[in-house]
């Protein structure tokens, strides 16, 4: 196991949901980097494990990653696990993996329970073709502009949400998506794991009765419409612009934000002036 990079799926509620060769590797590996090692150590416990534990989270990961990419080079062996789920999904892990490829350190990736696969699937929507976008923005301008680009977007869209920002976050959905079919569950695998449908409307007047709680996923219907075709001859609206004194830059960014057009469309028609 020398100067391997495991990376560890560990349970998202239920402790019982790890895989016998996720506890194996956290037996036998060097040392183990936890994004809270509060949290891990609970696991380890319970599982009769003892090893050495180093943090790894959000704050410290670019100066850990190098620390424990020494250790790596040196002949050691590591575990990565966040809190709940697969490092690098929603969770600390990217950048000591991407250091790892640099290094040319071999990573093993040990699959396991992870939140937005049985919200998908409870969902009853489209499991063929789905998109996870994780944690929308937090500013209510960002989050705005972010559902507007996946209004006509055809796919089952998947979002993580926390609970202080789940109803804020429902309602930036109406405004993007209207009456929407939505699916959200909350605390998947533990002992009060809800499962919340209905439309968009219905699902925010559900959650505004309640005292929120748990961590969500939220999973939205795709796009039934298609991008509607421009309705502007958009090479005669350029050079209208251009001819106003805008910079042909200009005049295409001005197009696509006012008529919601594809960016990479109307940049081809500005080619031909």
């Amino acid at each position: 196991m020398e100067g391997k990079l495991y990376i560890c799926a560990t349970p998202i509620g239920n402790l019982e949901d790890i895989t016998l060769r996720v506890l194996n590797v956290l037996k036998d590996v060097n040392f183990i980097a936890a994004e809270d090692t509060r949290h891990t150590i609970k696991l380890l416990n319970h599982y009769e494990i003892k090893n050495r534990l180093v943090s790894y989270h959000e704050h410290n990961e670019k100066k850990r990653s190098g620390e424990i990419i020494e250790k790596l080079l040196s002949g050691e062996s590591c575990a990565l696990v966040s809190d709940a789920g697969m490092p690098g999904i929603s969770d600390p892990g990217a950048i000591i993996i991407q250091e790892a490829i640099k290094n040319n350190i071999e990573i093993i990736v040990l699959p396991g329970a992870t939140a937005f696969v049985p919200a998908l699937v409870m969902s009853g929507f489209d499991t063929e073709k789905f998109v996870f976008e994780g944690f929308l923005p937090s500013k209510k301008g960002e989050k705005s502009k972010a559902l507007e680009k996946l209004v006509y977007e055809a796919r089952t869209m998947i979002f993580y949400e926390s609970p202080h920002r789940l109803t804020d976050t429902l309602k930036a959905m109406i405004k993007a998506f209207s009456a929407r079919q939505v699916s959200v569950s909350r605390e998947i695998t533990k002992k009060f794991e809800e499962t919340v449908r209905g439309d968009l409307g219905e699902v925010l007047a559900y959650f505004e009765a309640k005292d929120i709680k748990g961590e969500f996923v939220l999973v939205v219907k795709g796009s039934e419409e298609s991008i509607p075709e421009p309705s502007i001859d958009i090479e005669k609206a350029l050079r209208d612009l251009i001819n106003e004194g805008m910079t042909k830059k200009d005049a295409v960014n001005h197009l696509v934000k006012t008529y919601k057009l594809n960016k990479n469309e109307v940049y081809q028609k500005s080619l031909q002036i």
